[in-house]
């Protein structure tokens, strides 16, 4: 097998489809071949090539503390002598679920699972099977994982190459998914005025982290909360990218608005493969053993993963953690529109936090329709620019940029100033 990049693709084109274990790997939305990644530390990641790189993706969010933190490593290790995965209940499982639930105010009970994906699948069926209903709203743009029902208008990969749906994905499958544009309250006013007594949930990104960062308006996911109240429908805030993200409590703290189930990802696990779902204690215990709706999973609450994550929160915990995420990420999103301004290229930057995203576009994106608009050859432009000034960025438009702890201000400037020399360009 070949030693650099290049050859290791076109060996991996041989093996795996598309060369890549995630669509979005494949960098073809940029032009280029992916880069092969070797480490990472701290704020910096090296490919196989020797290259080094600044990373503003953070393994797609959960890095917050930064590339392999001592903190976590150390969990860790003890954890490995202790072994791997038993597939029986654990301590750390219990310490997890509670520090999830001190911090995210939606959770009463929480269920692990090894997914995104997974939890929000679980979730949907959840939802289900407390109302006895079958219909749900979701937003399109926002991306739930790639399970049937929710791969419909869905942001992420399927941004990315072009791809509004999908083969596979039956119409039977997908004849309860009601879709609509995300921060559009009277869409939704409106669906459950008609038929509010079939709508088991909404599900919904409190800040849409899958095509670009698009924050929700004023007033809408307190709109959705009153709606749900008004039709008993069940509020479901997907917070893989945003719980503990945009704050301890996630963006359901940040805007003040507790749903009725959450859904977590990779950030409770400190970044190693975990997913859970969890919220009011009555629709939780609809879950087996103790109800009917069935959801079970061989690697859920992996020791490894628990230990991390428990690792991970405590160091969140910390003060002033999540004020100096919020300054990282104004002076990140500030220095860009600066450069953005100064380029002969219209752009918009919407942040949340400490993540962000430059669009190529004139129109302020607030929905999938204005997100649309950007220029995904010149996002692919500004990509490559930053790539070769190394910095590691998202090989996609509809993606976020992350900022972590591990970021020095020093990073953060030089970031900008490459910024605003490729932007000149593109």
């Amino acid at each position: 097998m070949g030693a650099n990049s290049s050859e290791f693709f076109s060996a991996a084109c041989k093996l795996i489809p598309g060369g890549v274990n995630s669509p979005v790997r494949a960098y073809k939305s940029v032009g280029i071949e992916p880069r092969f990644v070797d480490r990472a530390k701290g704020s910096r990641i090296w490919d196989i090539d020797g290259r080094e790189y600044v990373d503003f993706v953070a393994s797609w969010g959960p890095m917050i503390l930064g590339h392999a933190p001592e903190v976590v490593l150390d969990a860790v290790r003890e954890q490995l002598e202790r072994g791997t995965s038993y597939g029986a209940p654990t301590c750390a499982e219990v310490a997890l679920a509670e520090a999830v639930a001190d911090a995210v105010p939606s959770i009463e009970e929480v269920r692990m699972v090894s997914s995104g994906t997974e939890a929000t699948m679980s979730a949907i069926r959840l939802a289900r099977g407390y109302t006895a209903r079958d219909k749900f709203i979701k937003f399109e743009g926002n991306y739930h994982g790639h399970s049937d029902a929710l791969l419909v208008a869905a942001g992420s990969g399927l941004l990315t190459l072009g791809i509004p749906s999908t083969p596979g994905v039956t119409a039977g499958t997908v004849a309860d998914t009601i879709v609509l544009p995300y921060n559009d309250l009277d869409a939704v006013a409106a669906v459950l005025e008609a038929e509010g007594e079939q709508v088991a949930a909404i599900i919904v990104e409190p800040v849409a982290g899958n095509m670009g960062v698009v924050p929700p308006r004023e007033g809408f996911l307190q709109g959705l909360r009153a709606l749900c109240d008004t039709y008993g429908v069940v509020l479901i805030f997907d917070e893989v990218i945003t719980g503990f993200r945009v704050a301890l409590g996630g963006a359901q703290e940040l805007y003040g608005v507790t749903p009725d189930l959450s859904t977590l990802g990779k950030i409770i696990g400190g970044g190693f493969p975990v997913g859970a779902f969890g919220g009011k204690r009555d629709i939780m215990e609809q879950l087996a053993p103790v109800g009917p709706v069935y959801q079970a999973g061989t690697l859920s609450g992996n020791p490894v993963a628990m230990v991390a994550g428990l690792a991970t929160i405590e160091a969140l915990k910390a003060p002033g953690v999540y004020e100096e995420l919020e300054r990282k990420g104004a002076k990140l999103a500030g220095g860009l529109c600066r450069a953005a301004g100064s380029a002969p290229v219209h752009t918009v930057c919407n942040r949340v936090g400490s993540m962000a995203c430059m669009f190529f576009t004139h129109l302020e994106v607030s929905n999938w329709t204005t997100a649309s608009t950007s220029d995904t050859g010149r996002y692919a432009a500004y990509f490559r620019g930053m790539l070769d000034r190394g910095f590691w960025l998202a090989p996609s438009q509809f993606e976020a940029t992350f900022v972590s702890l591990a970021h020095t201000d020093e990073e953060i400037d030089a970031f900008i100033e490459a910024a605003a020399e490729v932007l000149k360009s593109v």
